[in-house]
């Protein structure tokens, strides 16, 4: 391990290097199976002969236990050390990926991805508190942007590369590419990088909590998947009720726990509350047009897997470039404004998808249809995606930030979850759509106003709830980075009032 102790490591050092390598490995392996996943989708249910809900469920298995167990992932690297938990969760990823990529068969291949979310509640939230604890104070901000930067160019090629090797070697190789690049990355992380822990970490783990809430979520989701094919069956009713009980248990648990995972009190803030609410309306519209529109364009308009991810990368593009930006305009203006126009924006776009159809996969076809929908996305998604984060760790006491962050995350996790399993069902989606042009068009027109709804909606609860509050900058600025966020702005301390409220202007 290098000398340089935690909390003293310079951004431009050689150590400092180390860590950002590390952390940017770590961190990419999750974001590209998350970005190329839906690209390789009807090749999956091609060569193994599955129907959607199968394939639902190949996305839905990571997300389920990912968004579960994220929360308790943090937790343990505060307690038993952040690069042994972050190492400890590459290396269970990279296991999982193996068992992906050598599934013989859908329910092989579900499972493994279930596997592959737990190794990635371990190491997601490690890889930006890796950066946290290891930088000197004065280098976090430069360290944390070159992080978020490298992840946004990882985000940039990850359609590149996925859509190569779903046309080239096989959509295995989506998942076996993760093995070589853990074997990298968790030596350098033992060699490299400093323990950190938090000494303040004390109390129980709330794994009852974590169970109840990823069970919840698992019945809920299974009931609106396996809906469509067995209807209004005791085993779908007894999934939706379940599913509903446990997350009132869960909730009940969470209030008379001395340590629970979700802490009630962080709600206090009606800001946060505000926020998340708008972070489940935008990520579960955002869920939903990510996985069908990949399919759309493959069985649709005619793309290959590679021409499809390449069709979408505008969006990340745009992201990359101005989401900086972005955040220091809403550091200007307040967030208000730009979560009331990004989802407009986004809803925008979304819309212009329905335009989309066969024969766009010319160039002409891209120009006219799919390039301005994905454009128009990217600009609503560059206008909230870090006003949000940067509104969210405003929102709570500085001290809360990790968890406040977490809390955020996951809510955006749950929510793509719950629209992956639920669009199909309410756009009355098939079993066998994905494999027939026309039934699928059908349905993915029906599908795209129910997104483009919920982004009006989280505009509209946006405009009514989100307050400016003033703004004292403490120190040096620490940019945060959540879901599906390149670059993120540097979060603002609020005044609050004598209620412990941002103060309101």
């Amino acid at each position: 391990m290098g000398e340089t102790p935690a909390g003293e490591i310079r951004a431009a050092s050689a150590p400092g290097r180390w860590v950002i390598l590390t952390t940017v490995l770590g961190s990419s392996m999750a974001l590209l199976d998350s970005t190329v996943i839906n690209v390789a989708l009807p090749r999956i249910g091609k060569d193994l002969g599955t129907d959607l809900a199968a394939l639902q469920w190949t996305v839905n298995a990571y997300m389920l236990t990912l968004a579960g167990l994220i929360l308790l992932g943090g937790a343990l690297g505060d307690r038993y050390g952040r690069r042994r938990v972050f190492v400890v969760g590459v290396i269970w990823f990279a296991t999982a990926s193996l068992l992906c990529g050598i599934a013989p068969n859908a329910a092989v291949l579900i499972g493994a991805r279930a596997l592959q979310g737990v190794g990635g509640a371990l190491l997601t939230p490690g890889s930006l508190a890796l950066i946290q604890a290891s930088f000197h104070p004065d280098d976090r901000a430069r360290a944390v942007g070159l992080w978020s930067g490298f992840g946004g160019v990882g985000a940039a090629v990850g359609p590149f590369v996925g859509g190569w090797l779903v046309d080239g070697p096989g959509w295995r190789w989506v998942f076996l590419i993760n093995v070589p690049v853990a074997a990298v990355c968790a030596p350098v992380a033992l060699r490299h990088v400093p323990e950190s822990r938090d000494p303040q970490a004390h109390g129980r783990f709330d794994v009852l909590g974590a169970v109840f809430g990823a069970l919840a979520l698992a019945l809920v989701t299974y009931a609106l998947i396996e809906a469509p094919g067995r209807g209004a069956s005791a085993a779908v009713i007894g999934a939706a009720v379940g599913g509903v009980l446990l997350g009132v248990a869960f909730v009940q648990l969470e209030r008379r726990r001395a340590h629970p995972m979700l802490p009630p009190s962080v709600f206090e803030s009606r800001q946060f509350t505000a926020v998340n609410i708008v972070t489940l309306c935008v990520y579960a519209a955002l869920g939903g047009y990510f996985f069908l529109s990949a399919i759309l364009l493959q069985v649709v308009a005619g793309y290959s897997a590679l021409g499809a991810g390449t069709a979408l990368l505008p969006t990340t593009v745009l992201m990359l470039l101005f989401s900086a930006t972005s955040g220091e305009l809403a550091q200007r203006i307040g967030p208000r404004i730009p979560l009331t126009v990004g989802p407009l924006l986004a809803a925008t776009g979304m819309l212009l998808m329905l335009r989309i159809g066969p024969g766009d996969a010319s160039v002409s076809g891209y120009v006219q249809h799919v390039l301005p929908a994905v454009a128009v996305i990217g600009l609503g998604l560059v206008t909230l995606v870090a006003p949000l984060t940067a509104t969210v760790l405003a929102s709570v006491d500085t001290a809360r930030a990790g968890l406040a962050s977490g809390i955020n995350n996951a809510a955006a996790r749950a929510a793509g979850l719950i629209a992956v399993a639920a669009l199909p069902l309410l756009a009355g989606m098939g079993p066998e759509a994905y494999r027939d042009a026309g039934e699928f068009a059908a349905a993915f027109k029906r599908a795209m106003p129910m997104c483009a709804g919920l982004m009006v909606l989280g505009s509209v609860i946006a405009w009514v709830t989100v307050r400016t509050p003033p703004v004292v900058r403490k120190g040096k600025a620490r940019p945060e980075c959540t879901v599906h966020c390149n670059v993120a702005a540097p979060p603002l301390e609020p005044v609050r009032d004598e209620n412990g409220e941002p103060g309101r202007t």
